[in-house]
């Protein structure tokens, strides 16, 4: 079925700008690289804030949460891996400078990741995600994968080395246009999917509800 987005009105400016494409143009950077990214990244981290449901602890050696079947909607935060059942809904909260990755499992049910430019404290960093949801979701077969946000901010370099991982001197890459297609071919191989099966979609800032 389709997502639908929560509309809320965004405090920050726009991260990007729209070519004839309709897709956003990359952010601009300083000379160091980094600067506006780090700006932009620390908004996402200040309104990607929320409420965990109890006992759904996620990050870095914690088991991802799933849901029960009690619970229809499940909320991932920046960072963070977790799975729903058949029927269940997915939100990702104030998707700015994030990308979202939505696996569908052939049984019906969905396993998501909520993945930041920069990592949240106690939570996944961007080339630890993709291998914490392909554990998430181990031998089952998908049926589709689904990649969705802030698709002009991201380098499809930042899942294989996240920004913290580079050092002084180092060069840090950063798109000079949006590269859906290859944002989709490393989606593919840190799932170990077939290419066919990931999609890639530029959106707007706000809440993403995936049912």
């Amino acid at each position: 079925m389709p997502e639908q987005r929560a509309p809320r009105p965004c405090p920050s400016p726009p991260r990007s700008t729209t070519g004839t494409s309709g897709l956003r143009a990359a952010p601009l950077l300083t000379s160091g690289g980094k600067a506006l990214l780090v700006a932009s990244a620390v908004l996402a981290l200040q309104l990607g804030t929320g409420a965990l449901p109890a006992g759904a602890e996620t990050g870095p050696g914690v088991t991802t949460a799933v849901s029960d079947g009690r619970t229809a909607t499940v909320r991932i935060t920046e960072g963070q891996v977790k799975e729903i059942g058949r029927g269940g809904t997915i939100v990702y909260p104030s998707v700015t400078s994030c990308l979202t990755v939505t696996v569908r499992l052939r049984d019906g049910g969905k396993a998501g990741a909520h993945a930041s430019l920069f990592q949240v404290p106690g939570e996944y960093r961007s080339d630890e995600i993709l291998a914490a949801l392909r554990r998430q979701v181990g031998g089952r077969a998908v049926r589709a994968v689904e990649v969705k946000g802030a698709v002009g901010a991201w380098h499809p370099g930042y899942f294989t080395k996240a920004l913290e991982s580079y050092g002084d001197g180092e060069t840090v890459p950063y798109p000079t246009r949006p590269d859906p297609d290859g944002l989709a071919t490393a989606v593919a191989e840190g799932l170990g999917t077939p290419r066919s099966v990931v999609t890639v979609e530029d959106l707007p800032d706000g809440d993403l509800i995936v049912r």
